[in-house]
């Protein structure tokens, strides 16, 4: 009989596991689809939708030109040193660029930001829903989903292909500078082998991929921040659970968008 309980206990914790992500889920799915309604709806907010643009578009460049730079840089060693064993070097060019522009760029671009913003928009909207300024924006007859999280979500689905196509660029610089003054090429061979490998396809699929990771890190931070408990605990767990959820949603979507890009390939 004790045994039969264990199971059951066990199963009954595995079901209520279950449901709460399904109930999390949906939950995030509804507010999504929520926000991104209310952006084709009047009235609109351009100034607040100018404002968010250039504190996750602006702001973020020194951010994501570091990280690109220093990647591609330290991708055209590793590809050297591995293409040395097959007396493969002059490879290097074209999968830096490659590299960067399907996967590096987009995706450390993204968990760079994700952050960056997310913790800065759910930290602002918790703080907000911690000292009733959201409850205020309503009763002013101000929607706060139309406000406050449809200019965020806009805003981070524009910028981040703005800041991953110049991330791009920056990391193909990086592997440049390093291939021609560590690695002895010429600068007119190593640009000349960059742009006869590299397709519009694997630009165009990392600019869609920086568009769905900009999506998924405002909707997280807005997500959390909006719904975060009451407290400087709450507005601390909020924070947390919004830059590790977008995390995991970036790297999660990436898979899905490769293989939707490059499965036949």
């Amino acid at each position: 009989m004790a045994a039969i309980l264990l199971v059951q206990s066990f199963l009954a914790s595995i079901g209520r596991t279950v449901l709460g992500v399904c109930r999390g889920a949906g939950s995030i799915a509804i507010f999504g689809a929520d926000g991104v309604s209310h952006i084709f709806r009047p009235p609109y907010y351009p100034a607040e939708f100018g404002r968010q643009l250039l504190r996750i578009g602006w702001f973020s460049l020194p951010v994501v030109g570091l990280t690109a730079l220093f990647t591609g840089a330290a991708l055209a060693l590793q590809i050297y040193a591995g293409g040395a064993r097959f007396n493969a070097e002059s490879v290097v060019p074209s999968i830096v660029a490659i590299g960067m522009t399907r996967e590096l760029g987009p995706v450390l671009g993204g968990l760079m930001v994700a952050g960056r913003v997310s913790a800065s928009v759910a930290a602002e909207l918790g703080t907000m829903r911690v000292t009733e300024q959201i409850d205020a924006l309503t009763t002013l007859s101000t929607n706060p989903m139309k406000y406050l999280v449809a200019p965020r979500l806009l805003a981070a689905t524009l910028a981040l292909p703005a800041l991953v196509a110049v991330g791009d660029a920056i990391g193909i610089m990086g592997g440049m500078l390093v291939g021609v003054a560590r690695l002895g090429f010429n600068p007119a061979v190593y640009i000349q082998n960059t742009v006869d490998f590299l397709e519009v396809m694997d630009v165009v699929s990392g600019l869609v991929k920086a568009a769905v990771f900009g999506f998924i890190i405002a909707l997280m931070g807005c997500y959390m921040g909006y719904h975060s408990d009451r407290g400087a605990q709450g507005v601390g767990r909020a924070t947390t659970n919004a830059v590790v959820s977008a995390s995991i949603l970036i790297l999660a979507a990436n898979y899905f968008l490769t293989e939707f890009f490059f499965a036949g390939a």
